[in-house]
């Protein structure tokens, strides 16, 4: 093991940290969880400054990173629907988004080119959302409850940043797999 494998160490533990965070919300243990979900979120920060700033990235980080991501989101989602604490219709909401967004990349890399994407800012605010949305369900739950309104204007900030940002992602690349396809003369 070198230094450069060391973001990768980091992404793995916090893939690690996903099912003691979703047994611990399913217990109802929120404060831990909380604390756990909260080192998973520095953890993820601090593994992408070390591949950034010391050019430690990896394909094997490129991948193992959204991985990640989506297995702490997508499951810390599921165990509070389970527990009744967001919408369930919320939660399908999410999950299909990041469906449609997988089988589009997917469809685009064998069929188009490889592909290399990024983000969008949207994208980013839809997953700022989805995490200040967790962390204040747990918050709510296990230290100090939390308006009712501020957790319903987070659902539906939720809400609407996956349908914008899964909008943007189908038109955005929709749009260039046009583009290529036309400029390869594949169309007529």
């Amino acid at each position: 093991m070198t230094r450069s494998d060391i973001p990768n160490l980091i992404t793995v533990l916090r893939i690690l940290l996903v099912p003691p965070i979703v047994y611990l919300i399913y217990e109802g243990a929120f404060d831990i969880a909380l604390l756990l979900f909260l080192g998973a979120g520095i953890s993820d920060a601090l593994d992408g400054f070390l591949a950034k700033h010391y050019g430690w990235s990896s394909r094997l980080g490129g991948l193992l990173d959204p991985i990640a991501d989506k297995a702490l989101l997508v499951s810390s989602y599921v165990v509070l629907a389970w527990a009744q604490l967001i919408p369930v219709w919320l939660v399908v909401t999410v999950i299909l988004r990041d469906l449609i967004i997988l089988a589009g990349a997917i469809t685009y890399h064998f069929r188009i080119e490889a592909l290399s994407a990024t983000p969008s800012v949207i994208s980013k605010l839809n997953t700022l959302s989805q995490i200040l949305l967790v962390v204040a369900v747990i918050f709510s739950e296990g230290f100090r409850a939390l308006p009712p309104e501020w957790l319903e204007f987070l659902v539906y900030m939720v809400l609407a940043t996956t349908l914008l940002s899964g909008v943007d992602y189908v038109w955005t690349w929709g749009w260039r797999a046009w583009n290529k396809k036309r400029g390869s003369g594949r169309f007529p």
